[in-house]
């Protein structure tokens, strides 16, 4: 579904990603793991679109997309949950929600809003049912993280990015949001899954990447990484 070959990124002087290449497939899972600074949301801004890198590739559906702007890989049918939730605070849930359903403005224009969709996301997140009129500012960090991810699920896309999903959730809520990725998988969506909590991680992919200044270390798949001793020293915390 997914091939980036070679990916280079340059901010400015600053070379962020030095030549990556990963995969993700259809129905897949796909984590990548690494520390502040190794390059995971340079990587995933560049699969969305919001940075251009400078050499490599970006294959979708078996289309280059990485010259696209945002906008139009949204609508191929790449969709991401932020770094940060960032919600909207001053609009409610159900406006929230409907944002995610933008690039889909025909039916919205119709009255329809992507009901299936909604439906969907009720169903993997029934506090957001229940606080459809609250405004997104007034959430908890648990529930403003349900709504970002419901919100780029409203773009019913065929491949979700995830960024730092857990980061700032109490261990109970986070594990919440992690069982979630596999009903969405379950409902036809891959995921790539940025992440730096490597055992909540590998609790859900079937493979993964582990960058290390701007380049993939390590690479396998789940049992690998769990069993590789850079990853169990470095990011599980095991001798």
């Amino acid at each position: 579904m997914l091939q980036v070959t070679d990916l280079h990124v340059y901010y400015g002087n600053v070379h962020a990603l030095k030549g990556i290449s990963l995969s993700v497939g259809d129905g897949e899972v796909v984590m990548v793991i690494g520390a502040n600074g190794a390059g995971k949301t340079t990587l995933l801004r560049a699969i969305a679109g919001v940075v251009a890198p400078q050499k490599g590739s970006i294959v979708f559906d078996g289309e280059p997309i990485g010259r696209l702007p945002a906008h139009v890989v949204v609508r191929k049918g790449i969709s991401c949950s932020p770094e940060g939730r960032q919600v909207f605070p001053s609009m409610s849930v159900m406006e929230n929600l409907q944002m995610g359903a933008f690039s889909r403005s025909h039916q919205l224009r119709s009255g329809k809003l992507a009901d299936a969709q909604l439906q969907r996301v009720f169903h993997l997140f029934p506090v957001l049912r229940e606080r459809v009129h609250q405004m997104a500012g007034t959430l908890s960090g648990g529930e403003q993280q349900m709504l970002a991810v419901g919100r780029a699920l409203m773009a019913k896309p065929k491949l979700l990015l995830m960024d730092e999903p857990s980061m700032g959730l109490a261990p109970r809520v986070a594990r919440s949001i992690f069982a979630a990725i596999g009903e969405i998988r379950q409902l036809g969506t891959s995921v790539l899954l940025i992440e730096q909590n490597a055992k909540l991680a590998l609790s859900v992919a079937d493979r993964g990447y582990a960058l290390e200044v701007g380049r993939v270390r390590v690479e396998g798949t789940r049992q690998e990484l769990a069993d590789n001793d850079v990853i169990r020293r470095a990011y599980l915390g095991e001798d």
